[in-house]
């Protein structure tokens, strides 16, 4: 079992390094309701379609996917509801500063328990074009085989 100050990552939004450049990354608590932290330590959570927004002066995220908790009955939430994302009031100056350039998105990267409390690493996260995802997966192939013919060459050593 894990320590308990450790991060145990519950879901990562993987395709978000694939569609942007992660500029910055923020650790944000999450406002939860009651069933929802069981759900989330029971891993029923998907960020994947997932995005934060500024309003009022505050942080929240949006299409965030809690799954039911199995034994919450009637007390079960809202799975796909709005939830308030807790940081410092300079941290939340700073996002809107550089989330209002053009091009700039803040994006859930993932989702982990730390200390008992669950938290989300948001980054601000520009678009990427067609040709730089292209170019990614070019260098991600290259190094793929270099490891294989590195492989290859101690093996047969």
């Amino acid at each position: 079992m894990a320590a308990k100050n450790e991060g145990r990552v519950i879901a990562q939004n993987k395709k978000a390094r694939h569609d942007y450049f992660i500029e910055e990354t923020v650790e944000a608590g999450i406002v939860l309701k009651g069933t929802e932290i069981k759900a989330i330590r029971a891993g029923r959570m998907n960020i994947a379609d997932s995005f934060a927004r500024i309003e009022n002066g505050e942080l929240f995220m949006h299409n965030a996917h809690i799954g039911h908790y199995e034994q919450g009955n009637r007390f079960n939430h809202d799975p796909l509801r709005t939830r308030k994302l807790l940081l410092h009031r300079r941290e939340i100056n700073k996002l809107i500063g550089q989330s209002q350039q053009a091009g700039y998105s803040i994006v859930p990267l993932k989702v982990y328990i730390k200390n008992g409390k669950a938290k989300v690493l948001i980054g601000l996260a520009k678009g990427k074009k067609k040709y730089d995802k292209r170019e990614a997966l070019k260098q991600k192939d290259a190094k793929r085989e270099m490891d294989r013919a590195i492989r290859r060459q101690m093996k047969g050593e």
